[in-house]
């Protein structure tokens, strides 16, 4: 069994294979200097919340050779893959020389390789890319050395926002550039909007909607970034986060088929074109739960499972692949930004029929010390409730719902099943009614006829000739803003004032954050008006429509 590729998908493999198979014999080949090691822990060494440098390589060569009986070689490159003669040529990169391996069973897992665009200056020192340990290692030298004041971080993705921050806790200024109107691409705009606003509360200087043109070095040392739009920012270290591109090269040439983003096509039981060769992790292209459509899933857990299941199934086990969901998190300074499943713009990109239900709530009892908000998005099936995605973005319990989500679209559950859900609560962690509860009696009120919700995108297209918009918050919370051409009947003067309503409009209430404008939904209704609420209140409304980027206004401060 040759495996070509370490890391989570290409450790798991041979690691699982030596458990399945103690005769077999087994060879890792690794490109780079490092088997086996936590790429996802790279910015935070950087930004010196990992200390320990060793604690990031998972595996050693002598390690596997110990505990596994596993020939895993390091600096040794893959150059070609002879499907005839079932060999792989790999070149020992310290010594130039190369050589053949016979295989049985090929696995691939080359990961993918940064994309650095072809820009002016992309090659120019204080330019890096983060994606290994030499790299890692290349930026903290850097940032120990020369105490970098400015950064310009380019790509809003997961990476990016890591480095950002790290970088900013080093001491660094931070201009983050992002091509697309948002950062984190898994979350819907008015999602990713709260992570903007956070992002311009630390001090982050955001170029939205904006792309780099060049960069270019002044006399003494400095960087100079060009964007598209023409705006220059200053640094000193440039990061490229822009994203990847799978290592596809030599199983390009060796005939392989190719599928999505230039992945290799695999079968359910990730089988390439040719039987005997598997492909998992970045390079893979894999079955989205959701859609059952082939996607590019380049996330570590995946790939960990990934390898787990072929090794399975070389040594002869009944197994498939289901799928992936594109399960994630990621720490965003104080706040935490998580998705599983598709967002509304994939699901309308795949002619997939969603609804939409958006609720902020405490992560925990509001009486017990320390609760704080999180935006909780769900996405479902307008006929049956089926679980089609969901994104929270909030400072504490994050993780935990958005895991319990991702369990129950993997189990099939709907959004009466969230109603159900019986978990764990005490005042320091949860409630009675738990947020997973509360968004699933949201949705199910919406699919039952209970409860209609207007999107926060369609304000814009309300006609006052057709529509008359109810603020029911108290009258101190309009200091914050309000809905233009609003009338503000608070929620509990709203049963004796209904006859200053228009019975021929519909009426659009609102408030802070949908909860009160559902209980003067159902009054109203009842009362014999058509009424709708918007839904994630004026919360949601106000942050999505409000400013995104600052780079023009920007004035320099440690943001806290």
């Amino acid at each position: 069994m040759v495996i070509v590729g370490g890391v989570a998908g290409g450790a798991s493999v041979a690691t699982r294979l030596r458990r399945m198979d103690e005769r077999a014999e087994i060879i890792v080949l690794e490109r780079g200097p490092y088997i086996s090691f936590a790429n996802c822990g790279l910015p935070y060494y950087i930004g010196g919340i990992i200390l320990n440098r060793d604690s990031l390589l998972i595996q050693t060569p002598a390690a596997l050779r110990a505990t596994f009986n596993v020939d895993a070689r390091v600096h040794s490159e893959v150059i070609e893959i002879d499907r005839g003669a079932k060999q792989v040529t790999v070149q020992d990169l310290d010594t130039g020389h190369t050589y053949k391996e016979s295989y049985e069973k090929l696995v691939l897992s080359p990961g993918a390789a940064p994309f650095v665009p072809p820009v002016p200056g992309h090659d120019l020192p204080g330019v890096f890319v983060l994606r290994t340990i030499p790299n890692m290692d290349a930026i903290k030298a850097f940032v120990d050395e020369r105490g970098p004041s400015k950064a310009v971080v380019v790509g809003g993705g997961f990476i990016g926002l890591e480095l950002a921050e790290n970088l900013h806790r080093r001491g660094t200024q931070i201009t983050l550039v992002e091509m697309m109107s948002q950062v984190m691409a898994p979350l819907d705009y008015e999602m990713a909007a709260l992570v903007h606003q956070h992002l311009r509360a630390k001090g982050v200087r955001l170029a939205l909607g904006d792309g780099l043109r060049a960069i270019s070095s002044t006399p003494d040392g400095r960087l100079t970034v060009t964007l598209q739009s023409g705006r220059c920012a200053d640094a000193e270290l440039v990061a490229l986060s822009i994203g990847v591109r799978p290592e596809n090269r030599v199983a390009q040439a060796a005939g392989l088929e190719l599928g999505v983003r230039g992945t290799l096509a695999t079968n359910e039981y990730l089988q390439t074109s040719d039987p005997d060769i598997y492909a998992i992790g970045d390079a893979a292209q894999v079955k989205h739960l959701v859609t059952g459509q082939p996607a590019n899933v380049p996330l570590a857990g995946p790939a960990s499972k990934q390898g787990r299941m072929v090794a399975d199934h070389i040594v002869g086990k009944p197994v498939s692949y289901r799928g992936a969901q594109g399960t994630s998190i990621v720490k965003v300074f104080d706040l935490s930004a998580a998705s599983t499943g598709l967002n509304e713009r994939q699901l309308r990109q795949a002619d997939i029929p969603c609804q939409s239900a958006i609720i902020h709530i405490a992560n925990h009892a509001g009486y017990y010390p320390g609760a704080s908000p999180m935006a909780f998005k769900l996405l479902f099936d307008p006929q049956g409730g089926g679980l089609l995605g969901a994104q929270i973005v909030g400072k504490e319990g994050v993780d935990k719902r958005i895991d319990v989500v991702a369990t129950a679209m993997r189990a099939g559950m709907t959004v009466f099943d969230l109603e159900e859900l019986e978990l764990a609560y005490a005042p320091p962690y949860g409630s009675a009614r738990d947020p997973v509860n509360v968004i699933g009696f949201v949705a199910s009120n919406m699919l039952r006829g209970d409860s209609k919700m207007l999107c926060w995108d369609s304000v814009s297209e309300l006609d006052p000739a057709r529509d008359f918009v109810l603020d029911v918050r108290n009258p101190s919370e309009l200091l914050a803003g309000a809905i233009e051409g609003q009338v503000n009947i608070p929620l509990r003067q709203l049963r004796r004032r209904l006859d200053e309503l228009p019975r021929n409009k519909r009426i659009v209430v609102y408030c802070q954050v949908g909860q009160r404008a559902y209980y003067a939904y159902r009054i109203l209704v009842q009362s014999g008006f058509d009424a709708i609420n918007l839904s994630g209140g004026f919360g949601t409304y106000s942050c999505a429509t409000g400013q995104q980027s600052n780079f023009d206004i920007f004035e320099e401060s440690d943001g806290e």
